[in-house]
């Protein structure tokens, strides 16, 4: 249906897009995602002819879209915009019936409102046909919009942030409903900021980076944290949402460099809020042994962390060798009161030891001695107190090899 060829568009001297790439077939969902800048809008404005490239081709169904006229464009091709500004006080009614335009003659304006109502009701915008646009909220305007692009009854949409103004439960009836429309045979192309919704109901995304198509895929292959770092610039945790079964992005804080190796050892909570909390403050860490399926370990898996795993209700065995290993080259041990801790405890007296304890409180230890009682979000502090008060002698130091 949507065809790009070699795609390029400059203003100026400003390269805006570069060898694009691309196509959109009828029953496929498509989402453009990228960072501010990246090329999103001005590829969906070439798509619908509102720029012209200055290098390579768009066709629809086969036919150059330079060869084809607005009317029999848009007959094909419906664009909702982002922005949902209106120079005129229609009623919304009339925004949707513009929709009509392409398929009535200059001489023929007869009734067609059949179209127009099936708008109004997939876009559930009946109740606002009669009030004025500028009258509207954002999110209002942004459905009558939707609704006059579904009157033009074209093969293919193309939407620029159609959820940009929308309440999170418009977000998703309107992706739910450009879905359907993709089910019934239609192409729909749309820029999306909100990875996590791209994902969740696009069928592969398109990653534009400087005007480059940096990855295209399934949402799985595109949404991988290297690929994310070079185009927003930014470290990213990617997830698989327990609901919805789709990737979900975090972006993370710039992290500080400790240079220090923490050892985190046994799971559960406890050794997740250790984890958690010692990665934020910038400390290399390892964990371990932790049992298969405890939460640590989807944690580490998330992070890039080396964690240590043993088969559930069996001893740890060569796991715990293998965390000793960690455990006895960083320069300070967490120990958790979940599985595995008790037994790296026992084996690494020498290093500095900060007890995670139950219902969230932690104590250090040093060379069997205990010290201060903190919480949990102190954990950082009191590793950190240990570190800078000359314990690091008492371990292997950093520079042992533990990945």
């Amino acid at each position: 249906m949507i065809r790009v060829d070699s795609a390029a568009r400059t203003f100026g001297e400003v390269s805006v897009l570069e060898d694009i790439d691309l196509r959109v077939d009828p029953g496929e969902f498509v989402a453009l995602v990228g960072p501010n800048g990246a090329g999103k809008t001005t590829l969906l404005r070439v798509i619908n002819g509102l720029l012209d490239p200055d290098e390579g081709e768009v066709t629809l169904d086969g036919d150059p879209l330079s060869e084809l006229s607005s009317r029999a464009v848009s007959r094909r091709l419906a664009t909702v915009p982002q922005d949902t500004h209106v120079g005129f006080s229609f009623r919304a009614e009339e925004i949707i019936e513009m929709g009509r335009t392409p398929h009535r003659s200059r001489l023929d304006w007869s009734d067609d409102g059949d179209p127009v109502e099936a708008a109004l009701e997939r876009t559930e915008t009946t109740h606002l046909r009669d009030r004025r646009v500028d009258d509207l909220s954002g999110g209002e305007r942004q459905r009558v919009l939707l609704a006059r692009a579904l009157a033009q009854e074209p093969d293919a949409l193309l939407l620029d942030e159609p959820t940009a103004s929308l309440d999170i439960n418009h977000q998703v009836r309107v992706l739910n409903l450009v879905a359907d429309l993709v089910e019934e045979g239609r192409a729909a192309l749309a820029a999306i900021h909100d990875l996590d919704l791209a994902a969740r109901f696009c069928d592969r995304l398109v990653l534009l980076h400087d005007g480059t198509i940096a990855a295209q895929g399934p949402p799985e292959t595109v949404l991988r944290d290297s690929q994310l770092a070079d185009a927003f610039e930014t470290e990213t945790a990617v997830t698989r949402n327990p609901v919805t079964g789709t990737p979900t992005v975090a972006a993370l804080s710039d992290r500080p460099d400790r240079d220090s190796h923490v050892h985190v050892a046994g799971g559960g909570e406890p050794g997740v809020e250790a984890v958690r909390s010692l990665w934020k403050a910038g400390f290399d860490v390892t964990a371990g042994p932790v049992p298969a399926g405890d939460a640590v370990v989807s944690l580490c898996d998330q992070l890039y962390i080396e964690v240590t795993t043993a088969p559930a209700f069996r001893q740890p065995g060569e796991a715990l060798d293998d965390a000793l290993t960690n455990a006895r080259a960083a320069e300070a041990v967490v120990v958790t009161d979940g599985p595995g801790g008790q037994l790296v405890a026992e084996a690494t007296d020498s290093t500095v030891q900060v007890r995670a304890e139950g219902h969230g409180s932690v104590a250090a230890r040093v060379d069997g001695g205990r010290v201060d009682d903190t919480a949990v979000p102190a954990l950082v502090t009191a590793v950190t107190e240990q570190l800078d008060g000359g314990i690091r002698s008492n371990s292997p130091g950093k520079n042992a090899p533990h990945k």
